[in-house]
């Protein structure tokens, strides 16, 4: 069979790799790909864009694509499974009402609560005004969050009152388009943050192994936000107990509240999780899609086949397949990315290394790359995810950087620490 893998980042890459995997698959074309998938073996970019829907589906239609995978959040939003089902397509991917959980803060917001599922409290506005005197009257620290998608950087957490005053400001000022038209301000919550992400046929959801990522630039988790700057799984925090009370109190209730609002949801439903010190989930967020970097560490780990895991849910058949097989031990990721991210940065950096990484065993998937006549050049932010398993988070995290340590562009940036919570959690 065909696939066809919508998006260009490290998560695509992964998708296609891992899918390439399945005995079934034959092909796997990405649109529009990078400059890793590109190069990788029985894979092939489109020249087409996330969001020209006709493109992807006369691409898929000509090249009797089997089913089509799509990777960000953007194109589910604006309601790329409707059109591709539409013209007689399967695809892996929430409909755009599904899609709304990641979307729309507020709506999801408004879906926990009808659910009962735990999360923080939170209040929505549409006037500066009246925000900026809810903040006042809860104090700080808080946490600023524009309603719809804003590419991981809409979220602040204010450590003053005055900083939450201007994280209002910033939002309704249009820094970040339609996402800024609400604002939603919400306790904040202490404790680590989590990754579950589930696979769903809209009647089953089963999760997959949780994950733990660094979404601050800096050392220490300081800095500023970013789409994520290196991930690990599974994480040790989740307990056999907690993953059971988070199936029943967080995805099971989610799946229902859908059902109870008529969505027919299918694909993957990622809640991002605060554990409290005490070991209380709640959720923070949620989004429709695979998460990035998770997935680059989550897919390597999987032994099922993926192609027959998205398959069964989109046939709603899942619940008749086998239980997840897994690798023994652990995996890491290490995100390279270009001078100056989150910020502004400059593209077209020639990068080398690659080769020698994955000598050292790391799997190499890269995010913002492309293939031109200077060869591999840097074309994102994010640039590349240095990967590795090991029988361990130890040996893990060593073959990943030791692979990272192997690669070089003009202006790279990465974290040291990546993996420094489970260090102290498993003594290494």
């Amino acid at each position: 069979m065909k696939i066809l893998v919508v998006g260009n980042g490290g998560r695509e890459h992964a998708l296609a790799w891992k899918l390439l995997q399945s005995e079934q698959v034959e092909q796997v074309f990405c649109a529009p790909g990078n400059g890793g998938t590109a190069t990788l073996q029985r894979c092939q970019n489109l020249p087409a864009a996330v969001d020209d829907f006709e493109s992807i589906s006369n691409y898929a239609l000509a090249l009797g694509v089997s089913l089509v995978v799509i990777g960000p959040e953007v194109p589910l939003a604006l309601g790329i499974t409707d059109f591709l089902q539409s013209k007689g397509l399967m695809v892996f991917g929430p409909n755009r009402a599904g899609a709304q959980i990641e979307a729309s803060k507020s709506w999801a917001k408004g879906l926990m609560q009808e659910a009962g599922i735990p999360t923080a409290k939170s209040a929505v506005f549409n006037d500066a005004k009246a925000a900026k005197s809810y903040v006042k009257s809860q104090g700080a620290p808080i946490v600023i969050k524009a309603d719809g998608l804003a590419a991981g950087k809409g979220v602040i957490v204010a450590e003053t009152v005055e900083k939450a005053q201007q994280a209002v400001d910033t939002i309704f000022s249009g820094q970040f388009g339609n996402a800024g038209k609400f604002v939603v301000v919400e306790e904040f919550l202490t404790g680590q943050e989590v990754s579950v992400l589930a696979l769903t046929d809209g009647m089953t959801i089963r999760p997959l192994l949780p994950a733990q990522d660094h979404k601050r630039i800096g050392n220490g988790d300081t800095g500023e936000n970013t789409g994520g700057m290196g991930a690990y799984a599974p994480t040790p925090i989740i307990t056999k107990e907690l993953r059971d009370r988070i199936q029943s109190q967080v995805l099971e209730k989610t799946l229902e509240a859908l059902q109870n609002r008529g969505i027919d949801y299918r694909g993957v439903l990622y809640a991002g999780l605060m554990i409290s010190p005490e070991g209380e989930p709640k959720v923070l967020e949620y989004n429709c899609r695979f998460g990035d970097p998770e997935t680059q560490v989550i897919l390597p780990m999987l032994e099922s086949p993926l192609f027959e895991l998205m398959l069964s849910c989109v046939e709603r058949r899942f619940h008749r397949v086998a239980p997840f097989s897994w690798k023994q031990g652990a995996a890491a990721t290490v995100v390279a990315a270009a001078g100056g991210y989150p910020g502004e940065y400059e593209k077209g950096k020639v990068i080398t290394g690659i080769p020698q990484a994955e000598s050292k065993g790391a799997i190499v998937f890269h995010a913002g790359t492309e293939l031109n006549n200077q060869g591999l050049v840097t074309n994102g932010g994010r640039v590349l995810n240095v990967t590795a398993t090991g029988k361990n988070f130890a040996e893990a995290l060593a073959i990943a950087y030791g692979g990272i340590e192997c690669i070089k562009f003009d202006g790279m940036y990465y974290r040291t620490d990546i993996g420094h919570r489970v260090k102290l959690t498993v003594n290494f």
